[in-house]
């Protein structure tokens, strides 16, 4: 069954005409451009335990080939409770593609981005009422194209459309101390195409309010009113805005059914700004506040209120056109007015202030309708000047101020107490003292990715605010961002750079890995060298060692960036024996808390354990933590066996017998009882001479008869006991004279 669907509403096709004239709508969107294949996802999880998904691909071709095989998505839990764990937990949550024509039918009549939707997958003709004007464009692409465009497009407004389209899924089995990893895998035969996976990872931990909409300003005109906000700052979380008008300041009602999307893809419009006018009667106050949309369909917080009200002006506005100075208290100002305004009003009046944005008085006044010029003789050091002409039916229009100061030369002052802060989006805030001078144009804000390099200035004109939003990459390398600021007056003198503000972003990259480099056992102590992790960020690493048969790590040694280990503490040399055995175990941490002292990077680090015992297994590792508390892997495992360096028990109760008739010594001892003794070594030599090894007996035996003996002698006998392991005891040494 085929099927073709025509929409005829007015306001939702003005709505697909800004979805195809610009295809910048969400964060899959703007990703169309790619000409391979890939699936792209994002998630959002919400505080009431679920965890939204959505996906889309980034060709027509693929999209397409996708909607007939389908997508599978798994999970994979890969932390629990801040802890890696050693092999994720697969999990399959299902395969997707688009729902069956039959069920779309009941709901594409009273939902028009189903509507579209299921003609972009199952309708025979791509085709709208009423967008004969648009036909240029549409045969500008192929219809494939255009399903594509409108598919994702309606998916983005409808996160219950772009379920049924087989985009999107709502995980609800997720735990608040696991995070995972969603896969999102092509079902296309790659012999068809092949389709680069796509994935995202997230917790429920990452939950994020959703910010306010930034910056709203607001322009009154004759009949109507343009409203204007930040876009681009939370283009990657706002795909569309909804508008709100009251005319109480209390209750709102919203001005547009359907999300606004923007316009702003010219070079000659401001890509950072979206524009929305209202048609208002004149005199009338209004207020205005906006909402973000997400593609999951949640709201954001309302933005601040503006407000206003608009005015039937004159068609004429004077402006002013040139400045004499016959001294320094007295000029004379020309301006221009259209002759044919001269009928439409009663005069003009010159007004004075000393602030550009401050109250003006009128100063002289009644000045002919025919008048192009006016002589003032009061100035002050720095005056604003405006030319008002007032209209026969009460309306004004006043030009634009002008800087009227006989002499200046002087530059602002540096501008001070600048302060900024970058918050996990990489929305910067930046802000300072307004400078006091009178004649202050604005700033110009320069930004810097190094702190020695030559700032860039990121404001196309000066400034005239004293707070500034700014936007940066947080996932990138640069761990800080450096901006200045420099005042500008009414005469373009500039000040001096402010002082440099150096802020921090938010850190998602975690230290590089330590490794150990070797190590050294000598007299029953295990002597660790290790080459420290290379961030520049780091403030601490963790040693952490585990005897065999015990499941657990425990620290056992911190070392912050200023801290070296003890200098009583042997050293170890770099030419020490190499790293035994590498094994993989898993680091369960018990952390001891110690106060960062953040300094220069230190290259290597070493330690000595002296808490070992003899003839135990010994494994340790190390994890490297930096300014933001994140963790670097663990160091590769070292194990290494503490040999065994005491000696046992020497042989007692040695004694000697002379027996000069019959030519011998005898030599007796108390029976040796310490387990695993293997024989009993007994050298003897004439003392002052070389000894030699006499003979090695059991050690069942408690004597020995020596017969090679001769008179005037003073032997020396050395007995030692030898153990299976390879252990000895104690020497024990006994002096004969004969």
């Amino acid at each position: 069954m085929a099927m073709e669907y025509s929409i005829s509403s007015k306001n939702f096709m003005a709505l697909l005409i800004i979805c195809f004239t610009v295809i910048q709508i969400s964060a899959q969107q703007d990703l169309l451009v790619k000409q391979t294949p890939e699936i792209v996802a994002m998630a959002r999880p919400q505080q009431d335990g679920r965890i939204m998904l959505r996906w889309a691909v980034t060709t027509p071709l693929a999209w397409r080939k996708l909607n007939e095989y389908g997508y599978q998505v798994k999970r994979y839990t890969v932390t629990r409770n801040k802890k890696t764990l050693s092999a994720p937990i697969e999990k399959l949550l299902g395969t997707f593609k688009p729902k069956p024509l039959e069920e779309w039918v009941s709901v594409i009549d009273k939902n028009d981005n189903a509507a579209v939707m299921a003609q972009s997958i199952y309708g025979e003709a791509f085709d709208v009422e009423g967008m004969d004007q648009l036909s240029a464009i549409i045969n500008l692409a192929e219809e494939q194209e255009q399903r594509f465009t409108w598919g994702l497009y309606a998916a983005d407004q409808d996160y219950e459309v772009a379920q049924m389209a087989g985009l999107g899924y709502v995980d609800q089995e997720v735990y608040a101390n696991e995070k995972y990893v969603y896969k999102i895998t092509s079902l296309v035969p790659e012999t068809l195409i092949k389709i680069k996976e796509g994935g995202v990872f997230i917790g429920l931990h990452d939950y994020e309010d959703l910010p306010r909409p930034l910056d709203l300003a607001v322009a009154f005109f004759d009949g109507k009113s343009m409203l204007s906000w930040n876009y681009a700052i939370h283009n990657q979380t706002y795909n569309s805005y909804f508008v709100e008008r009251s005319i109480d300041g209390v209750n709102f009602k919203g001005l547009n059914d359907l999300p606004l999307t923007t316009l702003n893809n010219s070079e000659k419009t401001d890509p950072m700004r979206m524009f929305y006018t209202d048609s208002i009667t004149n005199g009338q106050t209004y207020y205005y506040r906006i909402r973000g949309k997400t593609p999951f369909g949640e709201l954001s917080p309302i933005s601040e209120v503006v407000s206003g009200k608009g005015e039937k002006k004159l068609a004429y506005v004077p402006h002013i056109t040139s400045r004499y100075f016959e001294d320094d208290k007295t000029v004379l100002l020309e301006w221009e007015f259209m002759e044919e305004g001269n009928t439409m009003i009663t005069g003009f009046e010159l007004n004075q202030s000393d602030n550009v944005n401050g109250t003006y008085k009128a100063v002289v006044k009644n000045i002919p309708p025919e008048a192009r010029k006016v002589r003032y003789d009061s100035l002050m050091p720095t005056n604003y000047m405006t030319i008002t002409a007032l209209g026969k039916n009460g309306s004004k229009r006043t030009s634009f101020p002008a800087l009227v100061q006989p002499v200046d030369s002087v530059p602002p002052t540096k501008p001070k107490e600048f302060t900024g802060k970058v918050d996990s989006l990489g929305v910067v805030t930046l802000s300072w003292a307004a400078n006091t001078e009178k004649d202050i144009l604005g700033y110009r804000i320069f930004r810097g990715n190094n702190k020695d390099e030559e700032y860039s200035q990121i404001t196309i004109s000066p400034h005239q605010n004293t707070i500034y939003y700014d936007s940066v990459s947080v996932k990138n390398l640069n761990s800080r961002i450096y901006y200045q600021i420099i005042a500008v007056d009414q005469r373009f003198n500039m000040s001096e750079p402010s002082e440099i503000l150096e802020l921090n972003k938010p850190d998602f990259i975690k230290p590089t890995q330590p490794v150990f480099k070797s190590y050294k056992i000598t007299e029953g102590k295990v002597h660790l060298v290790w080459a420290n992790s290379s961030s520049n960020d780091v403030i601490k690493h963790e040693l952490y060692r585990k005897q065999t048969g015990s499941p657990d790590w425990k620290l056992v040694y911190t070392v912050d960036r200023m801290q070296y280990p003890d200098s009583s503490k042997q050293d170890v040399d770099s030419s020490t024996q190499s790293t035994s055995q590498l094994q993989t175990d898993s680091l369960l941490t018990a952390k001891q808390p110690t106060e960062p002292l953040p300094t220069a990077y230190w290259k290597t680090a070493r330690w000595t354990d002296e808490d070992v015992k003899e003839e135990q297994q010994y494994s340790y590792t190390l994890i490297a933590i930096d300014d933001s508390e994140l963790e670097s892997d663990p160091a590769p495992p070292l194990t290494v066996i503490v040999p065994k360096t005491s000696l046992h028990p020497p042989l007692q109760g040695l004694y000697g017998e002379v027996d000069r008739e019959a030519g011998t010594i005898t030599i007796q001892w108390k029976a040796y009882k310490e387990p695993n003794a293997s024989k009993i070594t007994i050298y003897k030599g004439v003392k002052g001479k070389a000894m030699s090894l006499l003979k090695e007996i059991s050690t069942e035996v408690t004597g020995i008869l020596d017969s090679d003996v001769k008179p005037n002698n003073t032997y020396e006998y050395v007995f030692r006991v030898v153990f299976g392991d390879g252990g000895v005891s104690e020497v024990t040494k006994l002096d004969v004279k004969y």
